[in-house]
């Protein structure tokens, strides 16, 4: 049962090394610019292919799940880093072909990029029961560090070499690390726990005795309402990461330069809620966690609009980004505990579909309230109004009946 204790450590290592890899695709931004003076397409033209490889990582991540549940992770995680890495250096023979970028590192890359996120989380998830929250937050925090890495090297790549090179370089680069510590995600012997761990009184209240499958915990509420919360939760900071220098500019009447330097600091929150409210769930439990991180955003969605200090208004908005982050350190532990570590991989990848949801509605609402003419206060205001309600969600949620699942393998036999 415990043999491989050691072991699991060096896996969880790998994981997050292949997620920071991951990661790299929230440097995008690194590239716009040199990507708009050189070729002369617009910011809106260049920010598209960021949004379609989001977009398609979302979906990816589920068919991803469920291939690992057939194939094993290994095989996932080797297949992530090809696509990934060949997306990225396709993008290298973009050359006044817009449509190709989006193919490359939109579409493939996307795909690579969503078998990739779900394998780390699900591997982790099996080989920690004892560190769920901690664990995961850890391998997502992973995925949120990797632009702090790869934008200045990127940076530096695209003053030496130009853009275009800079992408094959980095392709060969992904493909490389995601392979290479994708061959080391494998899953524990069936039944194993580590040694000497007893689920606490606690944990055993909070967690589903089955192991359900993907059509089992579809049809329970409880699936549909953690959903919910993510897409919630996600809403919410993304607003806010979609219009944070005009609303600092606005809010704080500083310049440009400075609002940029405050998103870069506020941003940092993403990474590092990650892995905190994860830690934090593993002792207050998933639920109560999302509880505390909607009331507290409530109060300071609030608070937002008044705060005429740079530094305050930054300080606010790094909590509130890790909140946010926090949400997609929390949920994949939520999932296992509720509906069991098996099936992790396609239960919690079609989940993450709240992600390109959310991306859609949080900012095309807040950007509405202002193309109507109302202030980034009324925006901020009806935010703090949605969480407030939202508050509902965690606090009604609690672990599924094992009827269904039970009913479910009754069936097969």
């Amino acid at each position: 049962m415990a043999k491989g204790n050691g072991r699991r450590w060096g896996i969880a290592l790998a994981g997050v090394l292949m997620q920071m890899a991951l990661g790299a695709v929230y440097a995008w931004s690194v590239f716009r610019t040199p990507l708009v003076k050189q070729f002369h397409w617009t910011i809106s033209q260049v920010t598209m292919t960021f949004t379609i490889s989001i977009f398609v990582l979302g979906l990816a991540a589920f068919f991803g799940g469920l291939w690992l549940n057939r194939k094993g992770p290994r095989v996932v995680a080797l297949t992530a880093g090809l696509l990934y890495g060949m997306g990225v250096f396709l993008a290298s023979f973009s050359a006044y072909k817009l449509w190709w970028l989006y193919l490359s590192y939109g579409l493939i890359g996307g795909i690579g990029l969503g078998f990739g996120y779900i394998v780390p989380i699900a591997v982790m998830l099996k080989w920690f029961p004892d560190k769920r929250g901690l664990m995961t937050g850890i391998a997502v925090g992973g995925f949120g560090a990797g632009a702090l890495v790869t934008a200045p090297v990127a940076t530096r790549l695209i003053q030496s070499v130009g853009v275009l090179q800079t992408f094959a370089y980095l392709g060969i680069a992904y493909l490389i690390v995601v392979m290479a510590t994708g061959w080391f995600m494998q899953n524990p012997p069936a039944g194993w726990a580590p040694a000497g761990w007893v689920p606490s009184a606690m944990q055993t209240k909070q967690r589903s005795a089955t192991d359900y499958s993907l059509g089992a915990a579809l049809k329970t509420w409880q699936w549909w309402a953690l959903w919910l919360v993510l897409f919630l939760n996600t809403s919410a900071g993304i607003s806010v990461i979609s219009q944070e220098s005009p609303m600092f500019q606005e809010i704080a009447k500083v310049s440009a330069i400075v609002a940029a330097g405050m998103v870069g600091i506020a941003s940092i929150g993403n990474g590092v809620g990650r892995v905190f409210w994860a830690w934090v769930s593993d002792a207050l439990t998933r639920r109560w966690t999302f509880v505390t991180m909607f009331a507290l955003q409530v109060v300071l969605f609030v608070m937002m609009p008044h705060l005429g200090s740079a530094p305050a208004l930054t300080t606010v908005t790094f909590v509130i980004l890790m909140c946010y982050g926090g949400g997609f350190g929390t949920m994949p532990a939520f999932a296992a505990d509720y509906f069991g570590a098996k099936n992790i991989g396609p239960i919690y990848g079609l989940m993450i579909t709240a992600w390109g949801f959310a991306g859609a509605f949080g900012p095309l609402l807040i950007a509405h309230l202002r193309e109507t003419g109302s202030s980034f206060a009324t925006g901020l205001h009806v935010i703090a109004g949605i969480l407030a309600v939202s508050i509902l969600a965690p606090v009604l949620v609690h672990p599924p009946r094992a009827e269904t699942a039970t009913r479910e393998a009754m069936a097969r036999v």
